[in-house]
């Protein structure tokens, strides 16, 4: 199907402008935020602050988090071998997944050390506190609006919840150390960290399904595969569609292997190359492959030499209606 290599070279092109893009906002990000770990757990140790240690800890993980989204975004622009015939593209995904998941072990930490400072208060030194968090409102903030024009691409909206969620964490803490500073209470602080612990875990949930959904060859969110299945079987000549799988194949990208079944004959590359246009301007696939099949044998496609068709199931009563129609 030479349209299908036509179709996915002229996107390749197109697919490296957002991470090459974001290339110097993940440089500036790293090199930010590494200074302020380390002016952060250096005022910390100074204050006797477990706040501002906790959050030291929270943004080295942080940084961790933008290095392996920018190795990522480095991977998914290297060109496809004989061993990964769509280059490292998946990578982004894990990446994704990667990020979700250390951004739930920050948090996790930060509700241990907020319970155990519940149990047993410690002093607080606020003024150093709420300055130092200051400044990490300012770090963050500015790093999240690096990435702000990348929303579409899950590994870059990690990266930029990443840094909005540190925002936030650095707000709490500038907050707190002004009740503390007017109320003398400690218990301020671990209570705040408990409800920005929250919020961290509201917002990186839908990031962690997703990249999930994704690493597993699920289908992206924004495509629904019987739209799909409709748009397939309204093109002229079509009277059935079957082994239709769409899945990512990275966190910008999407891919589809379809049969289509013409029984009055194969209809040419101009159909194929027009099918292929219709599915990237409406759905956004940039990748499919389309089999033609002048009719289509009932039962031989279900046999155990085709393992891959038993997860149509939910469709399987529509297939065999097409093949009634014929």
């Amino acid at each position: 199907m030479h349209p299908h290599h036509h179709s996915a070279g002229h996107h390749h092109g197109h697919s490296h402008a957002p991470e090459a893009g974001h290339g110097r906002a993940f440089a500036i990000g790293i090199i930010l935020n590494l200074g302020f770990v380390l002016i952060e757990a250096g005022y910390g140790f100074w204050a006797g602050s477990m706040a501002l240690l906790s959050d030291a800890g929270h943004n080295l993980s942080d940084v961790l988090g933008l290095a392996i989204a920018w190795g990522a975004a480095l991977l998914a622009r290297r060109g496809a071998s004989e061993r990964f015939t769509y280059g490292l593209r998946s990578s982004s995904i894990l990446a994704a997944l990667f990020n979700a998941l250390l951004l739930l072990v920050a948090v996790g930490g930060i509700v241990w050390e907020s319970i155990s400072r519940l149990i047993e208060p410690a002093p607080v030194a606020a003024g150093a506190m709420m300055i130092v968090a200051g400044i990490g409102i300012i770090v963050n903030g500015f790093t999240a609006f690096l990435f702000m024009g990348g929303q579409h691409d899950l590994n870059i909206r990690g990266a930029f919840l990443h840094m909005v969620a540190d925002a936030a964490v650095s707000l709490g803490v500038v907050l707190g150390g002004l009740a503390i500073l007017w109320t003398g209470a400690t218990w301020i602080d671990p209570i705040l960290s408990l409800v920005i612990a929250a919020v961290i875990v509201w917002g990186t949930w839908g990031l962690l399904r997703q990249s999930l959904t994704l690493s597993l060859h699920g289908v992206p969110r924004d495509i629904a595969v019987p739209e799909v299945r409709q748009a397939l079987e309204r093109m002229p000549g079509v009277t059935g569609v079957h082994h239709l799988h769409v899945w990512a194949v990275s966190t910008t990208e999407t891919a589809l292997t379809a049969h289509l079944v013409m029984p009055d004959g194969h209809p040419g590359d101009g159909f194929l190359t027009k099918a292929q246009q219709e599915l990237k301007d409406h759905f956004g696939i940039r990748h499919s492959t389309l089999q033609i099949e002048i009719h289509r044998h009932g039962s031989d496609r279900h046999g155990p030499e085709c393992p891959l068709d038993h997860d149509e199931h939910p469709h399987e009563g529509h297939i065999h209606e097409g093949h009634h129609h014929h």
